[in-house]
């Protein structure tokens, strides 16, 4: 039996949901909706990485049999929360993931949380929570602080056992996963939907058109799922852009919502912010003061 076979069974063995990802990398080894035949699996539409991992043996057998496949470990099913502390890429982006949060554990008077760690290829650590009863966390970027991330529903993160170029991914603490602490969990509890458009202007600011579509292209970006987060954002801000020369919406608004709304998707901030920034120039460029309609 290959060592990555094994890893597989022994994460599914504790009930978590594996899939396999491209020999040597993080990128899932499925085919995307774009991309996607519907057949099999698909017939009745895509299903994707997350619908598709699975704990059972004759399965993971299968798949492994193929290739030496890394391992994805999609969090939300597996009812973990994982929080995935980087490393900086250069010396001038210090302090990393794990000294940001010991100064978070330290404001909140809180200890540093002792559980299921593993380390990661470029050096980092993945820290194993169980996620709270009935609690459906999402991913987040940059919540609990800089170079601090973290996956539940709708991420996954690359298991023990798997390499990439530069390491592997192993187990440095091999404590079960210890319950996700409260005060962690009230920090990463999302806003209520509604309070995703917060940002929106009342109808006294700004005309119930612009409104609307502010509120329409957020759900959009909020709700896009992996594949497609990217494009539905830039789409929605090229949508909105057109709001800005005329007055009817301003930057900071269209920026902040649709960046929120980018995060909740599973986008990590800097991903959002370099998306929108482009996509709003590009859209005010070629919608200037007087053609927004």
């Amino acid at each position: 039996m290959s060592d990555l076979l094994n890893a597989a069974l022994n994460a599914a063995g504790r009930g978590w949901y594996v899939f396999p990802l491209r020999p040597g990398t993080k990128c899932p080894a499925l085919h995307g909706e774009a991309t996607c035949p519907r057949t099999g699996t698909c017939t009745a539409g895509h299903v994707k990485w997350e619908q598709r991992a699975t704990t059972d043996p004759d399965r993971i057998r299968a798949a492994w049999s193929a290739g030496p496949f890394n391992i994805g470990l999609a969090t939300g099913p597996s009812g973990l929360v994982v929080i995935d502390l980087d490393k900086p890429k250069t010396s001038a982006d210090a302090p990393d993931g794990a000294a940001n949060l010991t100064a978070l554990c330290e404001r909140a008077g809180q200890p540093v949380p002792h559980t299921r760690t593993i380390r990661t290829a470029s050096g980092g650590a993945h820290l194993y929570f169980t996620a709270p009863p009935g609690a459906r966390l999402g991913n987040t970027a940059g919540k609990l602080g800089k170079h601090i991330d973290t996956r539940a529903y709708g991420g996954y993160v690359v298991a023990a056992g798997s390499t990439l170029p530069g390491g592997e991914y192993e187990v440095t603490d091999p404590t079960g996963p210890a319950p996700l602490p409260e005060w962690l969990h009230t920090l990463l509890t999302p806003h209520q939907p509604s309070r995703v458009l917060m940002a929106a202007p009342p109808p006294s600011r700004a005309p119930r058109y612009a409104a609307a579509a502010l509120r329409a292209e957020t759900a959009a970006v909020a709700g896009a799922g992996e594949g497609v987060r990217n494009w539905t954002l830039i789409r929605a801000a090229r949508a909105l852009g057109r709001f800005i020369p005329s007055g009817d919406l301003s930057r900071d608004v269209v920026e902040q919502a649709l960046n929120e709304a980018g995060q909740r998707a599973g986008l990590r901030e800097h991903e959002c912010r370099a998306a929108i920034t482009s996509a709003l120039n590009w859209s005010i460029a070629h919608n200037p003061a007087g053609h927004s309609a």
